[in-house]
């Protein structure tokens, strides 16, 4: 019984060993100005588009206990623990604080977000290759345009290993408090989305086949990048 139940656990643990969580940003330790998800022990997946686990799979309400500043123009980068396992798309997203509001106290509600970053795959033999795979860190620009101020930044990686499949696509997703200094505020983000909301089970970046795609182009899911 005993060698049985411990070949279960060690079955177990290598299983869960692929998934992964993005707890922090460089320089700072997780869960820090990272909300801890709800995975951050499991390190398993959301799913269901639908829920508003695809928001910012927060593990309870409120937000992390600090903010992060950055300036506008410049990268931030994200740790991977322990790193992106699975072939798969890479996106991020970003949605300013309401008047009245902080990074901290802030849920995210409605369409708010707009998009700021997409990778896109490699095709060859008709299959994808993506940049992000393997990473243990993955680096976004925040746009030199935007106004100042609390924003929610939202990484996710959609893994499509498993998506031949109707809700087989596997979302990673963490979001993180950030205070935006020395933008311009010359332009407004536009193509904003909510979450839930932004993406359907179907959509053909999601319900998609990535070993034998005949070689067509990879149709992201969600808005297109905003851009200055």
């Amino acid at each position: 019984m005993k060698a049985t139940a411990a070949l279960a656990l060690f079955v177990g643990v290598i299983q869960a060993a692929p998934h992964y969580t993005f707890p922090k940003l460089a320089g700072t330790s997780d869960w820090s100005s990272v909300r801890q998800t709800a995975n951050f022990q499991s390190n398993g997946p959301v799913t269901d588009v639908t829920s508003d686990a695809i928001r910012c799979y927060e593990r309870a309400a409120g937000g992390a206990p600090s903010t992060t500043s950055v300036n506008a123009g410049s990268q931030i980068i994200w740790t991977v623990a322990p790193n992106i396992y699975h072939p798969g798309a890479l996106s991020a997203y970003m949605a300013k604080v309401p008047s009245g509001q902080t990074a901290a106290t802030w849920d995210g509600k409605g369409a708010v977000w707009f998009k700021i970053s997409q990778d896109m795959p490699s095709v060859s033999g008709g299959q994808y290759t993506w940049p992000s795979n393997g990473k243990s860190q993955v680096a976004f620009g925040i746009p030199q345009c935007i106004a100042n101020g609390d924003y929610l930044f939202r990484i996710e990686h959609v893994a499509l290993h498993s998506a031949g499949s109707q809700n087989g696509a596997q979302f990673y997703i963490s979001c993180a408090q950030i205070t935006v200094s020395g933008g311009s505020g010359s332009k407004t983000p536009s193509n904003l989305v909510s979450f839930p909301g932004a993406y359907k089970s179907t959509d053909p970046g999601l319900l998609i086949n990535i070993y034998n795609n005949g070689g067509k182009t990879y149709q992201p899911a969600g808005p297109s990048v905003f851009t200055c």
